[in-house]
């Protein structure tokens, strides 16, 4: 199961990487998307390498660390609100210059 969900990951992150690389700043923002939560996927898989229970659980025994899970919720918070502030700089370029292709845009080149 660690295998298969490190795979997952990486093949979350290759994808997010992809996406990025694209012209399109539109993908770019779904690849920059797709790379957080890869990273945020990659924290929290990496907070309880032993199958344990949640830190949130009533379980008795040992217990995952809560500090990956803090970070981890910390992230999302913080990765959605530059998510939004991605897609309004988008939403402005769009509107300017008429396209979603970065090689089209004219004033970014300076």
């Amino acid at each position: 199961m660690i295998w298969l969900t490190s795979m997952v990951i990486g093949a979350m992150f290759a994808a997010g990487l992809f996406q990025m690389l694209r012209r399109n700043v539109v993908r770019a923002a779904i690849g920059l998307a797709l790379m957080t939560n890869a990273v945020n996927l990659f924290l929290l898989a990496a907070g309880s390498v032993n199958p344990t229970a949640p830190a949130f659980a009533d379980a008795t025994g040992t217990r995952a660390d809560a500090l990956p899970q803090a970070l981890v919720l910390t992230a999302i918070v913080i990765g959605m609100g530059a998510f939004a502030f991605v897609l309004a700089l988008i939403n402005i370029i769009a509107k300017r210059y008429r396209t979603a292709d970065s090689d089209e845009v004219k004033g970014l080149r300076h």
